[in-house]
C-alpha cells in the first residue's frame, strides 16, 4: 500500500478519493471539544442545541477539518517534508452526530522547489461530504514534498523501517 507519493507521482488535475469514511460519533466531537477548550454549548449541550436553528447538536468544524486532514495523509502528505500553509478553509454545511465523512483531493498545481533541488510544492483542495453527498468542508494548502532523489538519499519509501531477523 502506497503512503505518501513523491513530487513526481503528483500530477495536477488528478483526483484521489479518501478510503474509508469515518462515522462521526457524539463521544469523538465531545472528546475533541473538550481537548481543544472549546466549550460552546452548540457543541456539548443538547438542550441548547434544540433552541438553535439546527435542532441538535452541531460537529464543531474544526474537528472535520482535522478529520479530512488525516485522511488525506495516506494519499497526498504521507511522504511530506511539511505542510506550509492552508490557504482557505470552508465549512459549507454542518455536521451532525451520526453523519458519516468521506473526503477527496484534488491537486490544483504543482512547482519545483527554487532553493532546493530535492523537493517540490504541491498545491491541493480537499472536499468532504457527508453520506448523502452533501459537501460540508472545502480547503486549500500547499505540502513540500520530497523528490525521488531525496526518497532514495534517505534510505527509499520506508526510512528506519527494520528488516527482520530470523527467530533463533
Amino acid at each position: 500500500m502506497q503512503f505518501g507519493r513523491s513530487y513526481e507521482e503528483f500530477e495536477v488535475g488528478a483526483t484521489y478519493k479518501h478510503w474509508p469514511g469515518k462515522t462521526v460519533t457524539e463521544y469523538d466531537d465531545h472528546l475533541f471539544c473538550l481537548l481543544t477548550m472549546n466549550h460552546h454549548p452548540l457543541h456539548l449541550d443538547a438542550h441548547y442545541a434544540d433552541t438553535t436553528q439546527f435542532g441538535r447538536n452541531v460537529v464543531v468544524g474544526n474537528y472535520i477539518y482535522s478529520l479530512l486532514l488525516g485522511m488525506s495523509v495516506p494519499d497526498v502528505s504521507g511522504k511530506a517534508i511539511a505542510n506550509l500553509e492552508v490557504e482557505s478553509l470552508r465549512h459549507v454545511a454542518p455536521t451532525f452526530h451520526g453523519d458519516t465523512i468521506y473526503g477527496q483531493t484534488t491537486v490544483l498545481d504543482k512547482w519545483e522547489s527554487t532553493s532546493k533541488n530535492d523537493r517540490g510544492v504541491v498545491y491541493v483542495e480537499t472536499t468532504g461530504h457527508n453520506q448523502d453527498g452533501t459537501v460540508v468542508c472545502v480547503f486549500k494548502r500547499k505540502v513540500l514534498v520530497p523528490r525521488q532523489n531525496y526518497l532514495d538519499a534517505r534510505g527509499g519509501d520506508q526510512p528506519g523501517r527494520p528488516e527482520p531477523r530470523p527467530r533463533d
